[in-house]
């Protein structure tokens, strides 16, 4: 496993600095090379190693604890981005920083951002590793499982293939044998979708990538193969798009082995900021190749190598001594670079903080009053709920207008329509003699001369004629069930906006109690269309109907039938059966519909408040809850960051 770096850290650099002045310049690169990485092998390493805990963890532990209560929801937090072209090298640089084997393959393999959390223990501590992604988190020691842990979560959250996602997943790796250091691996730049991908996948990776490397707080890991050409990399294309002067970008140059003869000298000018400067500049490794992965090269093992590549490379041999060649410095840049970003970080992330802090309790000033916590107050709060819900039935029952709409002006557009059909269908009634009496005259008349109809013609017209109409009033009934149980559920919907189980259950009751009043209106309706069968009104107010008709005689009912006497008297019993089915129908209409319907649903919600659960009656559910919620959330977790933050200022 790899050790951490211990040479040429902070203002302690390595036995070199202890050479004196006659005897460096006679120094050979060999000697050098020994002194350099004594460190690992000195009796002092236990001190230095606390040393730098206790200069690096703090503050890598305070961003990380930041980001684990979920501060980065607010606020951008200093990190490190890895980013490149598919086959750059990413894993392996990760995977010789960790001392673990990640996901590994052609195409996508990175498909989650992946933080790869490292902490040093003591030299005696055991391997142990922390996955946690959604609601999820496994601890494991078998440092061989780390991949097949990852490819799950990945699995999980991207779904079986080659799709990718946002959502991260935690990998934290406790080791004797790695670096304090946090990194955020992010998937390879893809530029050809390959079977499976959708059309658009390079823009999706794109998008990803972007969300964090545009962040300031940002430092942005470029690694870039040596043996292309680095002004044509799309990642650090992408790195120049977010970060111009090159002051948050750093890159990894991999694969220093594949370089063409004579090409060296160009990637010394690379690594020495000729070509593309960047403020953070350059290092180069040489991790695992396949061949070694192949052959089963322990990561140890491809660091020792490494290090002799450099030494004994004719041209890259200098890398060593300027700090800029091997994973071992690369952790040690990471660490200190992420670490003095995070101390220039602190009193702007304090004061945003802060202000986050004063905006979140304002707008939660703002917001409307909840349920209350306590389980004694919830039940008269629920009383108090139902009460206000059964006023606004009670009201809207009683003709107040209670919503953006009355009721009883949509109510009585309706009847009026019904009494309208009553009225047209006068029209049709002295036709109907003139036919019923035909039909008599063919059919049922016996010895008496034509002109003497029997009482029996006078009922058939009138039946007839009446249950023509059962049809619209049935009709009318349907339409008055509907606009009367939309404006109930308006209400559930005003009074338990916050609640939907107290809605859920309010306008099935809702639907049930209506669907019950409509069968009885139905059935009393009928009732009374069978009764208008019978033929019936007072005497007096027959007769005073039949009085009312010969003095207006609107119609000529001569031009129908000739032979009756009588048309008036039939007219004037027509004209009282629609007088009372004028008023009949919308009386039962609302009776059943409306008050009976509102008395019912009235009681039936105050019964809620005995055996019903409290804590799921008043779930709340909406904008309102939410936000109120999420802010509640928020300042939870910005009082707890400023506490911690306040340690560090």
């Amino acid at each position: 496993m790899i050790k951490a770096p211990i040479y040429k850290t902070m203002d302690q650099r390595s036995s070199v600095d202890s050479v004196s002045e006659e005897e460096k310049p006679s120094l050979t690169e060999e000697r050098a090379s020994k002194i350099y990485f004594s460190w690992s092998n000195n009796e002092m390493e236990g001190t230095f190693h606390s040393q730098l805990n206790e200069r690096v963890r703090p503050y890598l532990d305070l961003i990380d604890s930041l980001r684990l209560m979920g501060i980065n929801e607010d606020l951008a937090l200093p990190a490190i981005a890895v980013i490149g072209d598919q086959s750059s090298g990413k894993s392996s640089v990760l995977e010789a920083l960790s001392g673990v084997a990640l996901p590994r393959g052609s195409g996508i393999v990175t498909r989650c951002p992946l933080m790869l959390k490292l902490r040093k223990l003591s030299e005696r501590a055991e391997w142990k590793a922390i996955i946690s992604y959604k609601d999820m988190t496994t601890e494991f020691t078998d440092p061989s499982m780390v991949e097949e842990y990852v490819n799950a979560a990945q699995n999980e959250l991207a779904g079986d293939g080659v799709g990718i996602c946002d959502e991260l997943i935690s990998l934290e790796i406790l080791s004797p044998d790695v670096c304090d250091l946090t990194l955020i691996d992010l998937p390879g730049i893809a530029r050809v979708p390959v079977k499976g991908q959708p059309e658009d996948i390079g823009d999706q990776i794109k998008r990803l990538i972007l969300s964090f490397i545009e962040k300031s707080e940002t430092i942005n890991l470029v690694v870039v193969p040596c043996n292309v050409d680095i002004a044509t990399t799309e990642a650090l294309k992408m790195a120049q798009e977010v970060d111009a002067d090159g002051k948050r970008t750093l890159a990894i140059l991999t694969k220093p082995d594949l370089v063409d003869r004579g090409t060296e000298k160009n990637v010394l000018d690379i690594v020495h900021n000729r070509v593309i400067p960047l403020s953070k500049g350059y290092i180069v490794v040489k991790c695992r190749g396949q061949q070694q992965i192949q052959e089963k090269v322990s990561l140890v093992e491809a660091t020792k190598r490494e290090t002799d590549f450099f030494r004994q490379h004719k041209y890259f041999r200098v890398l060593l001594k300027e700090d800029k060649a091997t994973t071992q410095c690369l952790a040690t840049k990471l660490t200190q670079d992420l670490v003095d970003h995070i101390k220039k970080a602190l009193p702007t992330l304090s004061e945003q903080v802060k202000m986050d802090l004063w905006n979140s309790r304002k707008l939660l000033s703002e917001c409307p009053e909840g349920p209350p916590s306590e389980p004694q107050q919830k039940k008269a709060y629920l009383v108090d709920i139902l009460s206000l819900f059964n006023e606004n039935i009670n009201s809207l029952s009683a003709g107040e207008v209670v919503n953006e709409e009355n009721l009883f002006i949509i109510l009585r557009s309706h009847f009026q329509r019904w009494s309208d059909d009553l009225q047209c269908s006068q029209a049709s009634f002295g036709k109907m003699m003139e036919d019923v009496g035909k039909e008599y005259d063919l059919k049922h008349r016996g010895r008496e001369l034509p002109g003497f109809s029997d009482y029996k013609v006078f009922e058939i017209v009138v039946q007839r004629l009446v249950m023509k109409l059962l049809g619209p009033a049935l009709d009318t009934l349907k339409i008055i069930r509907e606009t009367v149980q939309a404006q109930f559920i308006d209400i559930s919907k005003m009074c338990f906006s916050t609640y939907p189980f107290l809605d859920c259950v309010a306008v099935n009751k809702i639907d049930k109690i209506q669907s019950r009043q409509e069968a009885k209106v139905e059935e009393r309706i009928r009732e009374q269309f069978e009764m208008e069968k019978l033929v019936y009104t007072q005497d007096t107010i027959y007769l005073k109907s039949l009085t009312k008709m010969e003095e207006s005689s609107p119609v000529n009912w001569a031009d129908f039938d000739t032979r009756n006497k009588y048309p008036e008297m039939f007219q004037s019993y027509y004209e009282i059966v629609i007088q009372r089915l004028a008023d009949q129908i919308p009386m039962l209409i609302r009776f059943f519909l409306l008050k009976e319907s509102a008395r019912v649903l009235c009681s039936e919600m105050l019964g809620l408040i005995e055996g019903v659960d409290l804590e799921k009656a008043l779930c709340e559910s909406s904008d309102g809850s939410r936000n109120r919620h999420d802010l509640l959330s928020r300042i939870e977790r910005l009082s707890e960051a400023q506490e911690k933050l306040s340690r560090f200022i």
